[in-house]
């Protein structure tokens, strides 16, 4: 009977490995395909080759160049950088105030917060857009033409801005819209309230009694024990900004202004895809994910596992 047992969760064992190997290279295929096809010639993407036969390390230097990458990798560097503090900033506090502060309607706003989610994305997409070119309501900022017209001045560009500054500009062509739209999501606040709410109150008790209010708790003592739903956080945020696509090619229609996912399709043609270079630029957007990914894998794999349960 023991050998009988033994021998079922040898062939269990071995089964499940077997599906692990499979969808391990059923996952990996497509990075495969993407970095072989980078070190191919056009002739060799055209004929559908997998391995090149001589490796064209130049297709890197040369989409690099061709595309004028380093503009865009530094617009995304700096999109990025900049929605990822608002984002931290602005789930942060809604996480902590759903967790632990108690207001009228704290539940229903929590339970709309959560419905947005099921929303899709494509159905937002045209009132954000109306939202930033200014047709639903005012902005604060500077005229598009005023901008324009400020560009090419040098050092008076700022003095510029603040003279035509008004209500009712557009933000296409500005960091705001390329930034905004980022800094908050109900993922993020939900991920972030569901940690903060395993909190033990004595901590806040004993906080309040040496005087402490909710923003110094949330400081010195929250924030310090929940690095591994920030780094989620940060990650995922990461992504969402780095990768973004569609929104960018919305709001922007200069490439001076574009991030890096926009630049790649400089290698979409009238006369077909260059897919080598395509192929190229993509592997150089991905080293930047795959950094971030490999120092918060450790407090991402924690944040997931224990984000929600009760201690």
């Amino acid at each position: 009977m023991a050998k009988h047992s033994r021998l079922v969760r040898i062939i269990g064992r071995a089964i499940l490995y077997l599906i692990l190997i499979v969808g391990a290279i059923i996952a990996m295929t497509p990075f495969f395909w993407m970095i072989s096809t980078s070190f191919m010639s056009l002739g060799e993407t055209i004929n559908r080759a997998w391995i090149p036969q001589t490796p064209q390390w130049g297709n890197y230097a040369e989409a690099w160049k061709q595309a004028n990458f380093g503009v865009y990798f530094k617009n995304s560097v700096i999109i990025t950088t900049v929605s990822l503090l608002g984002l931290m900033i602005n789930s942060i506090l809604a996480g902590y105030a759903f967790a632990s502060i108690k207001f009228p309607g704290k539940n229903i706003i929590f339970a709309i917060l959560l419905a947005t989610m099921m929303v899709p994305e494509s159905v937002t997409v045209l009132p954000s857009l109306l939202l930033v070119r200014g047709s639903i309501i005012p902005l604060p900022g500077v005229d598009s033409r005023a901008f324009d017209a400020c560009v090419g001045a040098g050092g008076q560009v700022l003095a510029c801005q603040f003279q035509n500054f008004t209500f009712g500009a557009s933000w296409l062509n500005t960091l705001q819209a390329l930034t905004i739209p980022f800094m908050a999501n109900a993922f993020s606040i939900f991920l972030l309230r569901q940690f903060f709410q395993q909190m033990p109150s004595e901590l806040y008790d004993a906080a309040r009694i040496d005087g402490a209010g909710h923003l110094r708790y949330l400081f010195q003592i929250v924030l310090p024990i929940s690095k591994a739903p920030i780094m989620t956080v940060l990650l995922f945020g990461f992504i969402g900004s780095w990768n973004s696509f569609m929104w960018p090619l919305l709001v922007t229609t200069r490439d001076v202004k574009r991030p890096i996912m926009v630049g790649l399709w400089n290698f979409v043609t009238e006369a077909g895809p260059q897919t080598h270079l395509l192929m190229a630029g993509a592997v150089i957007t991905l080293i930047p994910i795959l950094i971030v990914y490999f120092i918060t894998q450790k407090q991402f794999t924690e944040g997931i596992a224990t984000t929600g349960l009760k201690g």
